[in-house]
């Protein structure tokens, strides 16, 4: 767990401790006691699980691939997480990632518990039948360890549908004759997968905004506007006005959500900026999102890069800097790309108001203190990208009972289940100090610690 997160559940672990009305029945040395052992358990992870694939490649080398399966915590079902494919993947970012999903899964009541894996590698720079010995190396490597009761995996940054296929292919084989179909989410439409399951995380980082700036003000207004919350006051000034958004990554996640604010009929929002690892391009009109979404389609993935190829889209756009959309003068960011985007060294020029956590961690500790010290609204992490394990989660219930939703069914309940959390968490959130990821992490380490205390695991 890195010091961000694990600072942040012992901030909402001393918070519990203060409250009485938190397990009352835990008093004097034996709160201690518990809380104590809470400290531990949520800190640490259950088991880390590493290795180096054995994998020959194609010019008939053999390389040593690191890869790892880190299991934290499974108070509240099975492990569950993705499986990055990506050069920077080490221990301790996956050790910390598999500790997010803890505390993802808790507060949107998801009863899965918190896993993550990762394979150093850049997936760009293998060949499709080379990514599918890979694939099938994980899973024997960590077969023991996986399975639909014990332990789901899913895509994640570097990896889809494809490579979800191919490991459960192979789950299939070393397994036979037992349930395979829940062994692996994320996967092809045509091999079980959940209709939505590509563009859940993307939808829901959009929901979460726009359920925070127009549906929870539209129904509570006068109540919001009574409170006395730097935060109450940001959201206020933005509800049906028009605003301007930027968003960084322009992969799954970015696409989508991108999409969701250019056809969005409730807010009043256009998309200015967006970036990938190679550009940022920016239209104070707004970008023709749809166009750049079918050129990306067809070239792996890019954002055009120059002026040749941004004429073969018809946008009209003006190429910057990659780094340069972070500080743009918009009224809302969406980071949608990698870990520690917004840090102290470019905290101070961050001229958003809102910023959305689409990827994991994207704001340092110490960028997201300075920000809400500013009164600027953070919409983290285990809030804003749960989509896709939510919709994981159908996925994993389908393929149990053989029975399909259709994708209207699959968005309603998604949205659903994010607006439950939603009002859970957003009363508390205007009325008291804290920025939201302080309340979101008090909420999802309540059910924690209360699961812990019936299974009489803090003793």
């Amino acid at each position: 767990m890195s010091k961000q997160t694990e600072a942040i559940v012992q901030e909402s672990l001393d918070a519990l401790f203060d409250d009485e009305s938190f397990l009352p029945e835990l008093e004097k040395e034996m709160r201690e006691q518990a809380f104590t052992s809470l400290t531990s358990i949520l800190s640490t992870p259950n088991h880390i699980n590493k290795s180096f694939l054995r994998v020959p490649l194609q010019n008939h080398e053999v390389k040593r691939i690191p890869a790892f399966r880190v299991q934290h915590n499974n108070t509240l079902g099975p492990y569950k997480g993705g499986i990055r494919f990506h050069e920077s993947v080490n221990e301790e970012e996956v050790i910390n990632l598999a500790s997010l999903m803890t505390l993802k899964n808790a507060i949107h009541d998801v009863p899965f518990g918190g896993g993550k894996g990762g394979v150093v590698i850049n997936p760009r720079e293998y060949k499709p039948k080379e990514l599918h010995a890979i694939c099938k190396k994980y899973v024997q490597y960590f077969s023991d360890v996986l399975g639909p009761e014990k332990d789901i995996p899913a895509p994640d940054m570097g990896t889809g549908d494809r490579e979800m296929d191919w490991m459960m292919g192979e789950y299939k084989s070393i397994r036979p004759g037992e349930k395979y179909r829940g062994s692996f989410t994320g996967k092809s439409i045509e091999n079980g997968g959940s209709l939505g399951r590509r563009e859940a995380t993307g939808k829901g980082v959009y929901f979460t905004f726009r359920y925070l700036i127009y549906d929870f003000i539209k129904e509570n207004n006068s109540w919001l506007s009574e409170q006395d919350n730097v935060f109450a006051k940001t959201t206020l000034d933005y509800y049906d006005k028009p605003l301007n958004i930027a968003i960084q990554g322009f992969g799954n996640v970015g696409s989508v959500a991108a999409l969701e604010a250019y056809y969005c009929k409730h807010c009043n929002n256009k998309v200015v900026a967006v970036s990938d690892r190679n550009v940022t391009l920016y239209n104070s009109e707004g970008l023709d999102i749809p166009s750049l979404i079918e050129y990306t389609s067809e070239h792996k993935g890019d954002l055009p890069k120059d002026d040749a190829e941004l004429g073969e889209t018809n946008v009209k756009a003006k190429i910057m800097n990659r780094d340069d959309l972070l500080t743009l003068d918009v009224d809302v960011l969406f980071l949608a790309a990698l870990e520690d985007q917004i840090h102290e060294d470019n905290m101070e020029a961050i001229k958003a108001r809102i910023i959305v956590e689409g990827a994991n961690a994207p704001v340092t500790s110490e960028a997201d203190q300075y920000l809400s010290d500013k009164g600027v609204v953070i919409i983290p992490d285990i809030l804003a990208n749960a989509g896709g394990v939510i919709v994981s989660y159908f996925e994993w219930i389908q393929g149990r009972e053989t029975q399909f939703y259709s994708e209207e069914e699959v968005f309603k309940r998604l949205y659903d289940k994010m607006r439950e959390t939603f009002d859970r968490v957003l009363p508390k959130f205007f009325q008291d100090p804290y920025p939201l990821r302080k309340n979101c992490y008090i909420l999802a380490v309540t059910k924690l610690s209360t699961i812990l205390y019936r299974h009489g695991k803090l003793y």
